[in-house]
This record gives C-alpha cells, sequence and structure tokens, in this order.
C-alpha cells in the first residue's frame, strides 16, 4: 500500500525536530545541520531510529535547508547534490525493513537580505527542482515542503516537486490569525495550493500545538484533501543559550488527537518535540482514522475585501500646475535641533514644498526622523517626507513606529532599503532587513487600507503618500525600470532619484517611467569643490557625474567652487524644467542657504 492509499485508511505518525535534536546531541549552535549529513552520518541515522522506535510512520529526511540559497551562503553550494543524496539515503537505511514512510524535506530559500536581487519564479522553481529530483533519485516515497511563510514560493516549490512524480505534501507556517506574510489567510492558501496539485495540504511550526489546531479546523473546510499538522511545541524560552521548549509530551498528544478530530491525517512535530513527544503522539493515535469532513464553499472570493483609504495628497496637490520642490536636510547628530528647523523655516518661505528628512543615512547616528518631522511640521507649519529604511527596525518594530508616524501627522513616507550598518560608524550594529523596499511599500499599502501585516484591522487606514527610490545612474536603467514598475503594483505614488547630472539620462529615465503614471523628481545634489565632485562620483554608491562637469569643477574650491557647482545646477533645472514636474533638492552638507536659493530659480522668484 502507497503513502496516500495509507493516508486516507489510518493517521500516519510523523517524526519531530531534526536540528532541535541534533543540536541536543552536542553539535554547535553554528553547525550546519544538513552538512551533517557527510562529516556527521552516523548522529543523523541514529536520530532517524530513535522516531521510528519512537512510533513515527513517516520520517524525513535531514535536508530542509540543503537548497542552493542557503548552501551557497555557507560555501557548501558546490556540495548541494552530494548533501541531498546522502540525507535521502540515511533516511531510507533507516526506515529498511519497517513499513515506514521516507519524506523529502524540502524548506523555503534563504531570505533575501538588503538589495540583494530576488529570484525570479523562473529561478525559484530551478533550485526547487534541483532539490527534488535529487531526492526522488535518493529513493523517498514522498516529498514535504515545509514551513514556508511565502506562498508564491510555496507554489514555485510545489511546481518543481511534481515533476518527480511522488506525493507532495504542502505545509505552510501561518502567522497569528492565520496569515502569512503576504496576506494570504488558511483558506486562500489552501485552495491556491490544492489547485495547484497538492496531494496534501497542511500547517507546521506556528506558536505551538492550540494555535496550529485553529488552522487545521480551519483549513479542513476549504479543501477536501488529506490534512497534515506539524505544530511547534509550543513558545520555547531562551536558557543558557539555547531554545528550551516546554511543551509536554502528553499535552501535545491530546491537542494532536483534536487535530485529527478536526481532519487531519499525518500529525507530527516540528522545533523542540521530540521522541518522546512522538512516543506519545503513536500511543495517543493508535487505531484512529481520519475523520469524516465536508468542504464549505467560500463566501467571497479569495482576496478578503478591504476599504481602501486614500492618501492625502499633501505636497504633491499641485502636481502639474505647478513645480514641485522638495529638500532634504540631515537631522542631527546631537540634540540641538536649530538649524534644521531654522533651515526648514527658510525654505518654507523660498517656497519649498516638502522637507525630506533621511534616517540615520549612511548608517551614520542621528536624532530619529519620525519625533524631527513632527517637531518641523508644528513648529514650521512645512510638510515633511520622512524616509523610512528597512535596516533598523524589525517587521514589528517598523509596523508600531509607522503607526506612531500617521498618530504624529506625518503623511508622506520615502521606502527604501537602507545602506548596511556595516558601512556605518557604530561597532557591533547589524542590518536588519527583515523587509526591503518592495515590501516595506507593501506594508505601507496595507497600513493605508486600514490593516497590519497579519490582515488584522486597526481601526482606520494610515493615509500615508508612499514614496520610493529610483536609481537612473545604474548601468542597466531597464532593470531600475522594471523595479519601479514592481514598486508601484506594491502601492508607491511618487518617486525620488539619486541626484542626476547628465540629461540624456534624465531622458531615458523619464522614458522608461513614463507608462506608471506617477510623479518623478530628479535628484538635484548641487557640487561644492572639486574634491566634493571626485568624492561623489568615486565613493558614493548610485551617484555618477559626467566626465564634461567634472572638469568644469577641476581646480574649483570654496566659494569658487560652491559658485560653479550651483551654476551647473541652475543649468541641468532649466533644461529640464519643460521635462519634469519638480525637483527633489540634496544641499551638500546641510547647507540649505544653497537649496534656497535653487528653490527660488525653480518657483521663478
Amino acid at each position: 500500500m502507497n503513502f496516500l492509499e495509507r493516508l486516507n485508511s489510518e493517521v500516519l505518525v510523523g517524526d519531530g525536530a531534526i536540528g532541535t535534536m541534533l543540536y541536543a546531541k552536542g553539535i554547535s549552535l553554528d553547525a550546519n545541520v544538513e552538512h551533517l549529513n557527510l562529516v556527521r552520518p552516523e548522529l543523523v541515522l541514529e536520530l532517524h531510529r530513535e522516531y521510528l522506535a519512537a512510533g513515527a510512520k513517516v520520517i524525513e529526511t535531514n535536508t530542509f535547508g540543503a537548497n542552493w540559497t542557503k548552501l551557497a551562503a555557507i560555501g557548501l553550494d558546490k556540495r548541494e547534490r552530494e548533501i541531498i543524496l546522502r540525507g535521502a539515503r540515511l533516511a531510507r537505511e533507516a526506515a529498511e525493513g519497517s513499513d515506514a514512510f521516507v519524506a523529502g524535506s524540502m524548506g523555503p530559500l534563504a531570505r533575501v537580505k538588503g538589495d540583494e536581487r530576488e529570484l525570479s519564479p523562473g529561478e525559484t522553481t530551478e533550485i526547487f527542482r534541483r532539490q527534488a529530483l535529487a531526492l526522488a533519485e535518493g529513493g523517498v516515497d514522498l516529498l514535504i515542503l515545509e514551513t514556508f511563510t511565502d506562498l508564491a514560493q510555496i507554489l514555485c516549490a510545489l511546481t518543481a516537486a511534481r515533476e518527480t512524480g511522488l506525493p507532495v505534501v504542502a505545509n505552510m507556517a501561518f502567522l497569528e490569525n492565520g496569515r502569512l506574510a503576504g496576506g494570504a489567510d488558511v483558506e486562500r492558501a489552501a485552495r491556491e495550493l490544492t489547485d495547484a496539485g497538492a496531494d496534501v495540504v497542511g500547517a507546521n511550526c506556528g506558536a505551538g500545538p492550540l494555535e496550529v489546531l485553529g488552522t487545521i479546523r480551519r483549513m479542513a473546510r476549504a479543501t477536501g484533501l488529506p490534512i497534515a499538522a506539524y505544530p511547534n511545541s509550543g513558545f520555547p524560552e531562551y536558557v543558557n543559550g539555547r531554545h528550551v521548549y516546554r511543551t509536554t509530551p502528553d499535552y501535545f498528544a491530546e491537542r494532536a488527537a483534536e487535530m485529527v478530530a478536526a481532519g487531519a491525517g499525518l500529525v507530527g512535530g516540528c522545533c523542540g518535540t521530540t521522541p518522546e513527544h512522538i512516543r506519545h503522539l503513536a500511543e495517543r493515535l493508535a487505531g484512529l482514522r481520519p475523520a469524516v469532513r465536508s468542504v464549505v464553499a467560500p463566501a467571497v472570493a479569495f482576496e478578503e475585501q478591504r476599504e481602501e483609504v486614500a492618501a492625502a495628497e499633501g505636497f504633491l496637490a499641485q502636481w502639474g500646475k505647478e513645480p514641485i520642490v522638495t529638500v532634504e536636510l540631515d537631522p542631527p547628530k546631537g540634540f540641538d535641533c536649530g538649524k534644521i528647523v531654522e533651515g526648514s523655516r527658510a525654505l518654507k518661505v523660498a517656497g519649498a514644498d516638502a522637507i525630506n528628512i533621511a534616517e540615520n543615512p549612511l548608517a551614520r547616528i542621528r536624532m530619529g526622523n519620525i519625533a524631527l518631522g513632527h517637531l518641523i511640521q508644528r513648529e514650521v507649519g512645512i510638510e515633511v517626507i520622512v524616509h523610512v529604511t528597512c535596516r533598523d527596525r524589525n517587521l514589528l518594530g517598523l509596523q508600531s513606529d509607522l503607526m506612531g508616524a500617521s498618530l504624529l501627522g506625518i503623511r508622506s513616507i520615502l521606502a527604501v532599503t537602507g545602506d548596511p550598518a556595516r558601512i556605518g560608524e557604530q561597532a557591533g550594529a547589524s542590518s536588519v532587513y527583515d523587509l526591503n523596499s518592495f515590501t516595506l511599500i507593501k506594508l505601507l499599502a496595507d497600513l493605508n487600507a486600514g490593516v497590519n501585516a497579519l490582515g488584522n484591522p486597526l481601526g482606520r487606514g494610515a493615509g500615508f503618500a508612499i514614496g520610493c527610490a529610483f536609481n537612473p545612474n545604474s548601468q542597466r536603467m531597464e532593470v531600475q525600470a522594471e523595479r519601479l514598475a514592481k514598486k508601484v503594483a506594491n502601492g508607491a505614488r511618487f518617486v525620488q532619484t539619486q541626484p542626476l547630472y547628465d540629461l540624456a539620462r534624465l531622458d531615458e529615465m523619464l522614458e522608461r517611467t513614463a507608462p506608471l503614471g506617477i510623479p518623478v523628481l530628479p535628484g538635484i545634489l548641487p557640487l561644492v569643490s572639486e574634491r566634493n565632485c571626485e568624492f561623489l562620483h568615486n565613493e558614493v554608491p548610485g551617484i555618477v557625474i559626467p566626465e564634461d562637469i567634472r572638469a568644469r569643477m577641476r581646480g574649483k574650491e570654496k566659494d569658487e567652487g560652491v559658485r560653479e557647482g550651483l551654476a551647473i545646477a541652475r543649468e541641468f533645472i532649466d533644461a529640464a524644467r519643460e521635462r519634469v514636474g519638480g525637483f527633489y533638492l540634496i544641499p551638500p552638507f546641510g547647507r540649505y542657504e544653497i537649496a534656497v536659493e535653487l528653490v527660488r530659480h525653480i518657483k521663478g522668484e
């Protein structure tokens, strides 16, 4: 009897955690678990046999993270196939002579950090295809996709897995309230995985048995496929450098019985579960059959209907009627806000429409820009565009701070990934990058729609005008235009660019971005000296200064350099004036008086 036949006639018990148990056997916390297939195969084989002895009827290969993205990060990409094949054969060897099935474990790809390039769906599928085919060659009976939080990515993995002809279990790790990171709920995930050809769908990981139980109940009403449940052993505690799970095997087994009653037919454990948990599980579920259940047709389409809350137009209200000018000023390095308030006031008088405030630019420590932006709006009465990076806060902190910004009256946000912390001055600081600029824009759009990243209602929309950055100095402008199109699709409504000095670049940018139909403000950074010019050209990412401009700045220093830099900026503005609807001024070294002159020039005063 094959796996699916058995699953339709009896409840099958899966195994428990692999990584947790291997670390418990004395493996260093910084060791790669999958590499143990090659360097400590006896430990892996021993663990498989412990789970089989405890009563597991489905054991998983030690290949969860054995994909190119994760192995390449630690220099093991050349041994990818070897690691996968050995992992499959170790599990096959352990199961030899028993009636247990071997499931080839496949987990998500390594998370994109910062401005790393996202893989295309085709590239993603190919990475999973290599893993799936190697597992099949190694002799597994089925494939199990697990701990995925991205619906699009697991669909790529499912496409690849189905090519093997083996049964495929598709498990996802749901967040609070049964949501995925992208906002999809349990019901939508179950239906899409069903339609895409999964043989079994389910949930694993999560906050513990009780939460997974709720997910299984919802999933059972959304699909007629067999259901898998692999919960964590509750919330972990961090004790003496290790995560310790407190859920007892008895409690775990009782909740698992409820999962079976709700519709689960394949039940095992995830993080923190041990052979003892599986032993209790097997004893408690012995003789049970999958519950009879009925699928409930969805009352609405997959996407939950949400009321969109329009962002205030703010500084863009006069777009197309008069030139819009925004000016970037650096937050202070200390507590004295006098200069930036003074500069904001002078710029407002000159006719500027908004003040940009960067967030720790170049990863240098400066005052928090949300509180500072609120102060400027209150004291000066000019709108502020707050730059928000993904570098300094995790997903929790970003949501909290953005809600706070809305509460304080901040209405314009420029979403950027942020320079990595390693280039800054703070030793020991690390980059978070839970999100990148694309997903941060999506989060801002969700907040505008009155929900958080989990889809939970907030009571009102945030009302943000969402901006994004664009680098026109890239050697491949078409790639930047594609990235911008994705940002616009996620919710961006205006663009500010890196500094431009080349009109040909400006024209190409405008041509490629015109179909998107959103305001684009080219960046203008006045030069002040030859040294400043050469530094920007040679050392600052995203800035390219043409040779003729560099020639004009040679030998120019101090007042002469400022005059020449202003002349270059005015010439560019005048040439571009009929092409664009506004400009984004970036005065060097916080010298707002330079920006004041340019604002007056743009506004025709």
